[in-house]
């Protein structure tokens, strides 16, 4: 004979457990979502703390590459000067070229480097990367000719670093160049005075000819100064005052 009662008691129990683990499931459901919600919100605050710390960094990173740029283009920059010395000091002393005919008239011309005696090979005297500006991205120096208004900001310019004192070539040749090329400053303007930070007023005046420098066609604020300049247009590399 079937015991109903024993049959109700196992139903009533079977209820109760299905009733409990439905009530489990659902819970850890609900834990899982309330986790997941707090990954969530530790995801975006720790987003916006590295956002705001590459926000403060950024600056620095971007001064810190200029720096490096500028530092190649000094370094690149009196390499053509010293090219620049070689080819003026090969053409007066061997070749018997007076003044300006002297001079450089191309980047190529330096590139092509020296003749040598007896040897079927010219002697380089400037690397091609250093014939390349890296402060644009064209990496076109500009040429700067003697006696141009730009030279002699750049000689006035370095009168007021030196408080008046006019650095003389280290090579004998460029002592008749430097007086051939730059007119001597006998009394600039007031030099204690002088604006270091006004723009030249002549960066392009050069149309072209023998160059006896060269310069960053960049127009931007330095980092770094040279010869207590601070911009990259008004750095002149020259021979003529090292």
């Amino acid at each position: 004979m079937t015991n109903l009662e024993a049959m109700t008691d196992h139903n009533i129990f079977g209820s109760r457990f299905e009733r409990s683990a439905r009530r489990s499931t659902a819970d850890i459901a609900a834990s899982r979502r309330s986790e997941g919600g707090y990954t969530l919100v530790a995801m975006l605050a720790l987003m916006t703390v590295l956002a705001l710390f590459a926000m403060a960094i950024a600056p620095r990173v971007r001064q810190q590459a200029q720096r490096e740029r500028e530092r190649e283009a000094i370094y690149r920059g009196e390499q053509v000067a010293d090219a620049i010395r070689q080819y003026y000091a090969y053409r007066t002393n061997v070749l018997r070229i007076p003044g300006d005919q002297a001079l450089p008239s191309s980047m190529e011309q330096l590139l092509e480097g020296l003749p040598v005696v007896g040897g079927s090979k010219n002697r380089m005297i400037l690397r091609a990367s250093a014939a390349r500006d890296p402060l644009t991205i064209e990496g076109e120096w500009r040429f700067v000719g003697p006696r141009t208004q730009s030279l002699i900001e750049f000689e006035q310019s370095i009168l007021f670093y030196t408080n008046s004192f006019l650095p003389p070539p280290h090579y004998p040749e460029m002592i008749s160049l430097q007086q051939l090329a730059v007119p001597t400053v006998i009394n600039t303007i007031n030099l204690k005075d002088r604006d270091k930070s006004s723009g030249s007023s002549s960066v392009d005046d050069f149309s072209g000819g023998p160059f006896v420098g060269v310069a960053s066609r960049s127009r931007n604020a330095s980092v770094l100064t040279f010869y207590g300049i601070e911009r990259h247009d008004q750095w002149i590399f020259t021979p003529l005052f090292r």
